[in-house]
């Protein structure tokens, strides 16, 4: 079994069990130091922890550098090679990311509601930490540092298990968060990075009910499927990005091409990425025709149904191209009979995750977002924008497709539980 470890840590074999209740202990600890952290101290911890990883995006490359390696070892696609680089930029991104969360305001110890009863008692429900969140998550390096900043912000210690691909750059981006943890005076313990590659601390994670109070996964339809049947953790999903953009009969061209275009193209390898295009049949032969060619202009590989075969250039769509998270630079697409159509095969393909509409009606639009469930409706916009930092959160652990607890991203505020603080006088209920 592949297997890395950092210096010093007994982590083979039937030391996994051991070295995971460790962390879970230390975690437990640190927790309950940042419950009580004041505001001032978090954010102080996450600037510099921003500071420290732009003065050290030398080393970070570098340690990405040997992901990559491993990576094309590994005969990972190019859009998952995509997800898995750091360039200067996007170490610069994370930073600003955890300098946006610094400036938001606290969530922990916020009012959120506050009444009176008859029998004099006053009631507030306050914001509170979790407690202890597990992230479990492939490739992508950037989410050490979103989701480390994030629990920190709301109060919340944090196990990270990073993706085997990611494993040199995640070490590199946490030992930026620790030197913003040290700085600030708080425990180490508040981010913890499991430190290998075995399998065996996920499993141990996953059962890890009195040290964790939630576990996140992020990654592909296989690890949250893993993470589902076998977590007697609680756990906010977050499945496959099965993103669709319907290019309604009232849709301004210009608008669908562009939007269509950024939907599926930007980074194709992303969870908001589009999956599947719907064309409304009374525009497929004019404003569809285009909005293919445009794609197949592009290096998109269309698996077309059989009115869309007809374009030059496409591929013919199997039945399982539709309801499938392509990560690449392929894409489904099918003509619908309107938005009856399009909510009929969306409801059926789906993930709960991000879908849009382009139309410049705003009835069908607004039918689009009522009979849909998704976490996430757009109207004439790209479905990359489902990301918590365009949502003004700085950033997200996840987008979360479940309808309890959290939905849609995961940022700090939907990292905290709720308590509520009774007030009385001397009050008494009545036999």
């Amino acid at each position: 079994m592949d297997q890395e470890t950092t210096a010093g840590a007994g982590t083979a074999g039937s030391d996994i069990p051991a070295m995971m209740h460790e962390i879970g202990r230390k975690a437990r600890e640190a927790a309950a130091v940042l419950a009580t952290t004041s505001a001032r101290r978090k954010d102080e911890a996450l600037v510099t922890a921003a500071r420290t990883m732009r003065a050290r995006e030398a080393e970070i490359l570098a340690a990405n550098a040997r992901d990559l390696e491993y990576g094309r070892e590994k005969g990972l696609s190019a859009a998952m090679m995509d997800r898995l680089a750091l360039d200067p930029k996007r170490i610069d991104a994370m930073a600003a990311g955890l300098e946006a969360i610094a400036g938001q305001k606290d969530p922990v110890g916020e009012v959120m509601a506050e009444w009176e009863r008859p029998s004099g008692l006053r009631i507030r429900r306050v914001r509170t930490p979790i407690g202890v969140i597990g992230v479990i998550y492939e490739s992508r390096p950037n989410v050490t540092a979103d989701a480390g900043a994030l629990a920190l912000k709301s109060g919340n210690a944090v196990i990270l298990r990073g993706g085997s691909e990611s494993f040199h750059s995640s070490r590199s981006i946490h030992a930026a968060l620790v030197e913003g943890l040290r700085a600030a005076g708080l425990p180490e313990a508040a981010i913890q990075l499991v430190p290998t590659r075995d399998r065996a601390a996920v499993t141990e994670m996953l059962r890890m009910t009195e040290f964790i109070d939630v576990i996140v996964p992020r990654g592909g339809k296989g690890l949250v499927g893993l993470v589902q049947r076998e977590a007697r953790v609680p756990v906010f999903a977050h499945l496959e990005g099965i993103c669709h953009v319907y290019v309604d009969r009232e849709a301004d061209p210009d608008k669908a091409v562009r939007v269509v275009l950024n939907a599926k193209t930007r980074r194709p390898g992303i969870c908001g990425a589009a999956e599947c295009v719907l064309i409304d049949r009374e525009v497929a032969e004019g404003l569809g025709a285009e909005i293919v060619r445009a794609l197949l202009d592009a290096g998109v590989e269309v698996r077309a149904d059989e009115t869309l075969q007809a374009i030059a250039g496409t591929v013919p769509a199997r039945p399982d191209d539709f309801g499938r998270e392509f990560l690449d630079m392929i894409i489904a697409a099918k003509v619908v009979d309107g938005v009856e159509g399009a909510i009929a095969h969306i409801r059926r393909y789906g993930s709960g995750h991000t879908d849009a509409i382009i139309t410049e009606n705003e009835e069908t639009a607004g039918r689009f977002f009522r009979d849909l469930d998704s976490a996430i409706l757009m109207q004439n916009a790209s479905t990359q924008f489902a990301d918590g930092g365009e949502f003004g959160m700085g950033a997200e652990i996840g987008i979360a497709t479940g309808k309890l607890h959290a939905r849609g991203p995961v940022g700090a505020e939907q990292l905290t539980s709720y308590k509520y603080v009774v007030i009385g006088d001397g009050t008494i209920r009545p036999a």
